[in-house]
């Protein structure tokens, strides 16, 4: 096989998502910018077209020359490349298809937020924004539908809306995004194609300036999330999606952790174009031989052996500020956790309360709320939670004290350690002006063995505190009295030996054994005046 064929492709991939609300215009964007379409691009499913409305990922790209700074990042490298290709992930806005927009927004280097220049933020919009500010470092506002606004009035319009988008994202890590206005479809998506869209060379000239040179490792296991599976005639069955870690090469070897079966590469496209190898972030299409495409629509391709199947997981949690009401433990969840989204019980639990309640540093001032890979051990004691806490609290506020929870999932999940978690509120009315995203973590331990709740769970060091009041039955010396109504008579009392009673006054003692047959005990208490009869309470 001579080099040029089995050399890979020059051209840096940047993945670009295009997310906002149903109906803002981002699959007539996203066809204004393109010159190749995959096979899942511009809305082909039969009910999208029906419906008017994008409802799976859509893919398509285009070629740029490579920008000069992006030469100068490249520097030394030894990979060099000549061009650069925008692949644009076209995310469903409507509602009930949280699930695929959450798991597009897993792929991408870049948002693009498309809002109705019209009608401005809405339901979705503003969950996009939340979903990129989990899954994207950077964004650009794209107002869109320019051509709706009266000519006499737009530009003040534009003006408009293009403030009131910077006051909305002040509080985000998005505040300082560009923000260009744009009429990808003139007359709209059934209009003729006579009119030529406005604002798009300007758009592809801005996306220029903001990529950057994305962390690409080749090294490490294969994680490839599919997007896309079908058959072609003579040639076998086609994966299509994007490389998420790691890299692939034709004959390797890799497998379908969902059905357990692995399967040889044949051969590898990107954009139609055959190439002998891809690596993290390339979007391709792997053909395989021997294998039904209805058996897999989406999911994930890895590495033999590098993923684990989970019944339960212990992640580390945030909530998310915008959503409203209390997380409550036992509660279910709608859990999205690589490329899967399941239901889930949730058990929340954190430090104990004397850890949790202890001043910060001054050599250490919160900066933002603590890390979603914070460490978590077997060896460690923790809290059980009746509910997430906030940094609310009675004595400080800041940011929310260092949580995790424990996941119980409904059906198993395969996906990869230290994975983005976000556990939702998916069966929300999806009219309701009210965001829907609940919680977000890390993945930091799975349990594999379905009988979990017996063989891992008892590892799980999470207690609870109890409170019971009793009474002074009577005193026997200085240091001793007698107590009765914390127990029945037939618990035994040796368990709770050594334990602390306070007195209503505020003395301490320590239970020294039972007294008696009927559920009394003995107290051991020091430095107080025994001539009054007390209640007690056992902590």
């Amino acid at each position: 096989m001579s080099d040029s064929t089995v050399s890979r492709t020059k051209t840096l991939n940047f993945n670009v998502g295009v997310l906002g609300h149903v109906d803002s215009g981002k699959t007539s964007l996203a066809r204004a910018l393109s010159s190749t379409a995959s096979t899942a691009a511009f809305d082909k499913n039969p009910q999208s077209r029906e419906r008017g409305i994008t409802l799976d990922l859509g893919f398509s790209s285009f070629t740029v020359d490579l920008p000069h700074h992006l030469q100068e990042s490249l520097g030394q490298q030894q990979q060099q490349h000549d061009s650069l290709q925008f692949t644009l992930v076209d995310c469903p806005g409507h509602a009930s298809l949280i699930r695929t927009i959450i798991g597009g927004a897993q792929i991408i280097d870049l948002m693009m937020l498309v809002v109705d220049v019209v009608k401005g933020v809405q339901t979705q919009t503003a969950e996009c924004l939340l979903i990129g500010e989990l899954t994207c470092p950077r964004m650009v506002v794209v107002l869109n539908k320019i051509d709706l606004l009266p000519a006499n009035k737009r530009q003040s319009a534009i003006e408009k809306m293009t403030k009131r988008m910077h006051k909305t994202l002040e509080g985000t890590r998005f505040k300082e995004c560009p923000v260009i206005a744009v009429a990808a479809k003139p007359g709209g998506p059934e209009a003729a194609d006579t009119e030529q869209p406005q604002g798009v060379p300007e758009l592809i000239e801005l996306l220029k300036k903001q990529t950057y040179l994305p962390q690409r490792d080749p090294g490490g296991d294969l994680l490839m999330a599919v997007d896309h599976c079908f058959s072609i005639r003579g040639q076998g069955t086609v994966m299509t999606g994007t490389i998420l870690q790691g890299s692939l090469a034709i004959n390797d070897t890799v497998e379908i952790p969902a059905l357990k079966v692995t399967k040889k590469v044949k051969s590898v496209q990107m954009f139609r174009k055959p190439v002998s190898g891809a690596m993290q972030g390339d979007r391709v299409g792997v053909c395989v031989t021997q294998f039904d495409p209805k058996l897999l629509e989406r999911g994930v391709v890895c590495t033999p052996g590098s993923l684990r199947t989970l019944y339960a997981a212990v992640i580390s949690v945030r909530k998310i500020g915008y959503f409203k009401g209390s997380l409550a433990t036992r509660t279910k969840f709608h859990i999205t956790v690589g490329h899967e989204t399941v239901m889930a019980r949730v058990t929340f639990f954190g430090l104990p309360p004397v850890a949790v309640s202890e001043p910060p540093s001054d050599s250490k001032p919160p900066q933002e709320p603590c890390s979603l890979e914070t460490a978590f051990t077997f060896d460690r004691e923790y809290f059980y939670q009746d509910e997430y806490l906030t940094g609310q609290r009675e004595v400080t506020s800041g940011p929310d004290p260092e949580q995790w929870a424990l996941l119980e999932f409904e059906h198993p999940v395969t996906c990869p350690s230290l994975c983005l978690v976000i556990g939702s509120k998916l069966d929300t009315d999806i009219h309701a002006n009210t965001c829907r995203l609940a919680f977000q973590g890390r993945l930091l331990q799975g349990f594999e063995d379905k009988g979990y709740a017996d063989t891992a769970l008892p590892r799980l060091r999470i207690y609870k505190t109890k409170q019971k009041e009793g009474q002074v039955d009577r005193v026997t010396d200085d240091y001793t009295v007698i107590g009765r109504s914390l127990f029945k008579k037939e618990t035994n009392l040796q368990l709770f030996v050594g334990l602390k009673v306070t007195l209503s006054t505020g003395e301490t003692g320590v239970i020294e054994g039972g007294f008696g047959q009927s559920g009394k005990y003995k107290i051991r208490v020091q430095g107080m005046d025994l001539s009054d009869v007390f209640p007690l309470c056992l902590v």
